[in-house]
């Protein structure tokens, strides 16, 4: 139950929620902590806030205070990599990222949260690279008060779905590089795909044991994609010879060297004639010359989640369609965009 006492008769009271300042352009946060107690000087910053009326609550044992409720809330939601505070500021609680990795949302199990209507949660992406203490959710209460038996019935539901909101640490790969091209092999122009693969990969924890090159001929890019797995390559990318130009065998030589599962082709762009399979049960990612040119492609989208173990279906792929057209920013700040989403 909550009662208004009008602001000039406050002076003494505890204020039962964080009050909340705002001022446009220059600040937002908590202007008075919940339980501080009212004073003379405080009223007039109390009115200028808005303020005209204090509440007095008398919560009874079927009702919840909004500070509560978020910490039943992030208690359930957090799942592996991911940590909260103790304390809800203007009754909300951000969930933090434990760790570097990639971020996993259970989507429908977020969505049966968000359906119950007087809490809610947000979050960023499924699926973005994130890095330790970055703010990956934030949850709370919508009213000052609800219903203790729809929180603590919502926040049972995220600890059935084993937590909501999870960080995965990336694992280090033995990643072989094959660069292709009779351009390069012949040492007519150097190479720029080798530096660029090895930095992204080394951003993401994994570690390049073996480059090799191969001219345009089918058979010799079969036979190093072998040597690479020899050598104990867990994970293989070939660099150009994708398109349609005759001269572009780098595909039929991942089919000569034995691959399933073959995807070649996505709807992404840059990254239209991108190709993801595995050979002997090594993943294979064939990027097309893009890469060297745009900073971000597909390849960005799906090294994670291949990274994680992950199988990449057809379908999958096709679904990328929606959110796969890059803006071509002049000042690239991916992951903080739309591409992929």
């Amino acid at each position: 139950m909550t009662k208004m006492v009008p602001l000039a008769e406050a002076v003494g009271m505890v204020l039962p929620h964080d009050v909340t300042e705002i001022r446009q352009g220059e600040f937002k946060g908590r202007a008075f902590r919940k339980g501080h107690i009212i004073r003379e000087e405080d009223l007039d910053r109390l009115r200028n806030l808005g303020k005209e009326h204090i509440y007095i609550l008398e919560l009874g044992p079927e009702e919840i205070h909004e500070n509560e409720a978020a910490e039943l809330l992030a208690a359930a939601l957090v799942g592996p990599g991911v940590e909260y505070g103790n304390e809800a500021v203007e009754g909300k609680i951000n969930l933090v990222a434990a760790h570097n990795g990639i971020l996993r949302i259970k989507v429908e199990a977020l969505a049966q949260v968000n359906l119950q209507g007087d809490v809610m949660c947000a979050t960023l992406h499924d699926y973005t690279p994130v890095t330790k203490g970055l703010i990956v959710a934030g949850t709370r209460l919508i009213p000052l008060v609800g219903q203790r038996s729809m929180v603590e019935s919502t926040a049972n539901c995220a600890r059935q779905a084993g937590g909501v909101i999870s960080v995965s640490a990336l694992p280090s790969l033995k990643v072989g590089l094959l660069i292709t091209g009779n351009e390069v092999f012949n040492g007519r122009i150097q190479d720029r795909f080798e530096p660029v693969l090895r930095e992204k990969l080394a951003d993401l924890g994994s570690k390049v044991i073996g480059v090799r090159f191969a001219p345009d001929d089918v058979a010799i890019i079969a036979g190093e994609l072998g040597n690479l797995i020899d050598e104990g390559a867990e994970l293989l990318v070939t660099s150009g010879g994708m398109s349609v130009d005759p001269d572009d065998v780098t595909r039929q030589g991942i089919i000569e060297a034995g691959a399933t599962d073959i995807v070649y082709g996505t709807p992404v762009l840059p990254g239209a004639m991108f190709l993801i399979g595995k050979i002997s049960g090594v993943p294979i990612l064939g990027l097309p010359a893009c890469g060297m040119f745009h900073r971000i492609t597909v390849f960005d989208l799906l090294l994670p989640r291949v990274l994680l173990g992950e199988t990449i279906t057809r379908e999958e792929i096709a679904r990328m369609g929606h959110g796969g057209l890059c803006r071509q920013c002049t000042s690239c700040r991916y992951p903080i965009c739309d591409f992929g989403r």
